[in-house]
């Protein structure tokens, strides 16, 4: 996809991936809507930046259905629809229910709702583009916040499902799955900040992976090889993330790695 004219919306566009892709997508001349949950940091983003903002909470449907229709009422159409919001919370199975549910919504169900409410528009028109920040906890694991891991695992399920349901009906279909990146995810988490990228970096990547249609967008060049790796010896992928998590757990003591949420 060449952005150029097209309308793209981006969700979690105040700060960190989502407003490197609204800025990027505005120079690559889109008609760009940004949204986030907080309105006043993103209508200021926006405003700077020369996009349109519009305050959604995509942790429900009628948040997600509301922004879709505010966008096809004003733009008139949705050529390419960025499930980019996510938090991670928690720990492990001792979560309160009410953060898991919160991941749930946030980081999976969001990107249900946008296809339930964007497909019938964009296979009327025959064509469309999802993108879905995944994070490469879709593709590999998160050692800290199993709420977090479990529901990156849903969103990539997901992505698959649609490219491959609806791939020779004009949708496109993304799985961004960035490593670390230096945003307000990982402020808290110090033992995870030494190989994060910049979100600039990140919407570099993207812009390149649109460009190509690619399903899978990945960040750093290790992601695919510890895919290929855990696909190839399961066991022994598993030995090497619990080497991986008691070495953070000793850099970080005993607190948790996500006490609060923090947007992407």
């Amino acid at each position: 996809m060449e952005l150029s004219n097209k309308v793209a919306v981006i969700t979690g566009a105040a700060s960190g991936i989502g407003l490197a892709l609204a800025t990027r997508f505005v120079q690559e001349g889109a008609r760009v809507v940004a949204s986030d949950l907080n309105a006043e940091a993103g209508a200021r983003e926006a405003a700077e930046i020369g996009a349109r903002f519009v305050q959604a909470d995509v942790g429900s449907e009628a948040g997600v259905a509301a922004l879709i229709e505010n966008v096809l009422a004003h733009e008139g159409q949705i050529d390419l629809f960025c499930s980019n919001a996510g938090l991670a919370v928690g720990a492990g199975p001792d979560t309160e229910d009410r953060l898991w549910d919160l991941s749930q919504r946030v980081n999976f169900m969001s990107h249900v709702w946008a296809a339930r409410h964007l497909l019938p528009h964009m296979l009327e028109r025959g064509e469309g583009y999802l993108l879905q920040t995944v994070s490469a906890a879709g593709l590999l694991t998160e050692t800290h916040s199993a709420p977090y891991a479990v529901t990156k695992h849903e969103a990539m399920a997901f992505a698959e499902w649609l490219a491959i349901t609806y791939g020779d009906r004009g949708i496109k279909v993304s799985a961004l799955c960035p490593e670390w990146v230096n945003t307000p995810l990982i402020q808290n988490a110090p033992h995870l900040q030494g190989g994060a990228l910049e979100p600039a970096d990140i919407a570099q990547k993207v812009v390149e992976g649109l460009a190509r249609e690619d399903f899978l967008i990945v960040t750093h060049p290790y992601t695919l090889k510890a895919f290929q790796n855990k696909a190839k010896d399961y066991d022994r992928w598993l030995n090497t993330f619990r080497g991986v998590k008691q070495r953070y757990d000793s850099e970080r003591g005993d607190r948790e790695a996500f006490p609060e949420k923090k947007e992407r």
